[in-house]
């Protein structure tokens, strides 16, 4: 009896090992790429210090920009996210970008300010939002259609006020859950 006690006690101890190796593993083998489901996230709106989530945009499309006011190629990006945004913003088009910088609100605040961005500005000073979405970098870019599901990735900067982007935002704006 006990020699049984004692297989089912390893047998136990695998299948343990096994789960935490699986939660350790999930992000290699469930990576964040298109086709899959926008992971939630957590970040500060500097317009008003009020915590958002993905969750917040639910049925809505967005365009996800991890960046930072350092990042030099994400300041070159800038100006096409806010031509697209004034663009499509008022058509529903949610462009959230969230700054990675660890050196405070005020650093971001500042650069928003002087070069007249009007979308929506979300920080992230832990930036786990790195981890989570799996970034190589910054900027990086996920366009996210009203079901959460990505539907276009980007690494590097991005022209997004170029036609193809304009027309695939137009395109995901036109459908409705």
């Amino acid at each position: 009896m006990r020699k049984q006690w004692a297989i089912v006690g390893i047998i136990l101890a695998v299948l343990a090992a096994g789960a935490v190796l699986g939660v350790r593993l999930a992000p290699a083998i469930f990576p964040v790429e298109v086709g899959s489901t926008a992971p939630s996230f957590t970040a500060t709106d500097l317009a008003n210090g009020r915590t958002k989530t993905l969750a917040d945009y639910k049925g809505q499309v967005v365009l996800l920009n991890v960046w930072a006011t350092w990042c030099q190629p994400c300041r070159v990006e800038m100006p096409s996210l806010e031509h697209l945004y004034r663009e499509f913003g008022p058509q529903g088009l949610k462009v959230v970008s969230v700054s990675i910088d660890e050196g405070g609100a005020d650093v971001v605040r500042e650069f928003a300010r002087e070069h007249g961005l009007t979308f929506e500005i979300l920080h992230d000073p832990s930036r786990s939002i790195e981890r989570i979405y799996q970034t190589t970098g910054v900027p990086e870019s996920f366009v996210v259609n009203r079901d959460g599901s990505i539907v276009k990735k980007v690494i590097g900067a991005a022209e997004w006020d170029a036609a193809v982007n304009r027309d695939l935002v137009r395109r995901l704006l036109a459908q409705h859950n």
